[in-house]
């Protein structure tokens, strides 16, 4: 997850003692690929050369400097570029983190603690030594209320922590669970001496203290901040951090929209870009430094769980409250069309909350999937049992007008009539809602979702806003339908909890944005955070995925299985890709020429 998209935890077999398995790294399902004394990531160079400066671009603006508090919009990259973790990911395994700040993880037998002995090497970026104190710490701050509910969320099932002796802490669990110990080694640590009660709970106006490779040099409130390389950073030659984080400095330029971005990018005002609309990467990318080469366009492919993205809507709104009448929007989308017309055919359907990834349900439940759903029989969709999980489809006989009439026919069950060719309730209350966006390039798409709803006398707005307004209002869940993103790691965990359990449904800044409260969602949820073997995990997670898609709590869009992006020719990059990765991650292996 950025904290979304990296989640995961142990089996570690290296120096086994009775009580508890030692080790540089973590893995939840199998051995560790780098062994102890390795030196660098296979997707980095050791060759990678230092300096240079590397300017990238955001949409919208920003008004903090506290990446962790549930208020404001924090510049990007200020969390991964200025802050430390207890371990770092590997992306080239699907579950496997490696000690940083801790340079060994001794996880217990019976998996109800961990211990981290501290690198004694490890300083923030004032120079003064990290210790198990600001562990603690920090950790007392991301399960206090001061901070964003992600993190209480995510942290929740660590009990608290024991400081055993001036370079070893332990951090102790409420109950068993495979993921902990890799949540806990991706726990940030601050400073205690200058995170200080009022630095917690503002905006923060000043860059803040931490022990990563860069600090906050420069900030031009709310248009663009510099990162700027900490001279005397600590893990410069550390296996994990070697070949990576090359750039002297990073400049992140905040524009309008994707389109002034676009342009600006052509025009040389930064060097990077991820595209995620298909127009602009089949059309727009074109023009004499495209031809000469100056310019380069390259899809890169990954092996991402592609997650779920789709038109959210939310239930707490008494129009969406009903199942059928969810299904029946979902049946207004032809995707196909779309596809074609406005994509270029770049595009997949999303037919799992786990697309692109082993998780993905498939099929008909069986196994111990099927005895998970049995459990639930009742009080789950009949279709999680019987019919496969497929998107609506407008090919073959009928096309969209087939999907329409069937979208007919359950807004009639669910009591809606249509009159003088407006959809109303019992009541004679239209249907009618609006769509929340935070891009105009989202606009061409949604007109044509618009005109079929419409047919079936339905009223579907859509509006552009602003981002940080848009953040506002998601966070407080003031929206009909929106556009969201569920990004998923290979080891779903804690962070379904946010996602969709009943917990998170009324507090602000979750991420339940759809408002499930759901018994058999609640159940399943906590048999995945709780599995204690692969398969059990597998199993809870497949079930789960029916059990959210014939809640029709979405309509499915699209994915693509590789990163477009476009750059100067300007880079030089290892001959090894990572396989679990985000652009940016991407861009911090490669180093200026």
């Amino acid at each position: 997850m950025n904290i979304f998209t990296r989640f995961m935890v142990v089996l570690i077999v290296l120096l086994v003692t009775t009580n508890s398995w030692a080790a540089h790294g973590i893995s939840v399902n199998s051995e560790l690929k780098y062994k102890e004394g390795f030196t660098h990531f296979e997707y980095a160079s050791p060759k990678a050369k230092k300096g240079g400066h590397l300017v990238l671009y955001s949409l919208g603006s920003f008004d903090k400097l506290n990446p962790f508090t549930l208020k404001g919009v924090a510049p990007f990259g200020l969390e991964a570029f200025v802050f430390e973790t207890l371990g770092v990911r590997s992306m080239d395994e699907p579950t496997a983190e490696y000690g940083l700040i801790a340079k060994d993880i001794t996880v217990a037998d019976d998996l109800l603690s961990v211990v981290f002995t501290l690198n004694t090497d490890a300083r923030f970026s004032d120079g003064t030594p990290v210790t198990v104190e600001d562990i603690a710490f920090s950790l007392e701050t991301l399960k206090g209320p001061k901070v964003h509910p992600i993190y209480q969320y995510y942290y929740g099932d660590i009990s608290h922590s024991e400081i055993i002796d001036s370079t070893r802490i332990r951090l102790v669990f409420k109950q068993p669970n495979r993921e902990l110990a890799m949540i806990s080694a991706q726990i940030p640590v601050f400073s205690k001496r200058s995170f200080t009660d009022d630095k917690i709970d503002s905006s923060v106006k000043t860059g803040p203290l931490g022990s990563g490779p860069y600090v906050v040099s420069n900030v031009v409130q709310g248009r663009s901040i510099t990162y700027t390389r900490n001279k005397q950073y600590w893990a410069i030659d550390h296996p994990v951090r070697t070949g990576l984080y090359n750039y002297d400095k990073i400049t992140i330029k905040y524009y309008k929209d994707q389109i002034v971005a676009l342009e600006a990018f052509k025009a040389g005002e930064f060097d990077a870009m991820a595209v995620y609309i298909a127009k602009q990467w089949a059309r727009d990318m074109d023009g004499p430094r495209f031809n000469s080469g100056e310019l380069v366009k390259k899809i890169f492919p990954h092996s991402n769980n592609a997650g779920m993205q789709g038109f959210l809507m939310n239930t707490r709104k008494e129009i969406f409250s009903n199942r059928k009448v969810r299904q029946a929007i979902g049946l207004a989308l032809d995707f196909e069309w779309t596809n074609k017309s406005l994509f270029f055919d770049q595009y997949t359907r999303i037919s799992s909350y786990f697309s692109n990834s082993y998780l993905a349900a498939t099929g008909l439940p069986e196994g111990l999937e099927l005895e998970y759903l049995e459990e639930l029989r009742g009080k789950v969709p009949p279709e999680v049992f019987d019919t496969p999980l497929k998107a609506p489809e407008t090919t073959g006989k009928g096309g969209l007008r087939a999907n329409l009439r069937k979208a007919k026919k359950l807004l009639a069950e669910a009591g809606y009539t249509v009159k003088d060719g407006i959809l109303v309730d019992t009541k004679g209350k239209q249907l009618r809602f609006e769509i929340l966006l935070n891009q105009a390039t989202f606009e061409r798409v949604m007109a044509p979702f618009a005109s079929n709803l419409e047919k079936l006398g339905i009223q579907a707005n859509y509006r552009t806003i602003d981002k940080t307004l848009y953040s506002d209002r998601l966070k407080t869940f003031d929206f009909d339908m929106t556009v969201v993103t569920f990004p998923q790691s290979l080891s779903p965990g804690n962070e379904q909890r946010n996602f969709w359990h009943s917990q998170s449904a009324d507090i602000h800044g979750s991420d339940n944005y759809a408002g499930i409260k759901s018994e058999a969602v609640d159940q399943l949820v906590d048999k995945i955070i709780y599995a204690e073997s692969a398969e059990a995990l597998v199993a809870a997670t497949k079930a789960l995925d029916r059990v959210l898609w014939y809640g029709y709590y979405v309509v499915p869009n699209w994915y693509v299985s590789g990163h477009r992006i476009a750059y100067h020719d300007k880079f030089s990059s290892p001959e090894v890709l990572p396989k679990y990765y985000s652009p940016t991650d991407l861009l911090m292996t490669w180093w200026i020429d």
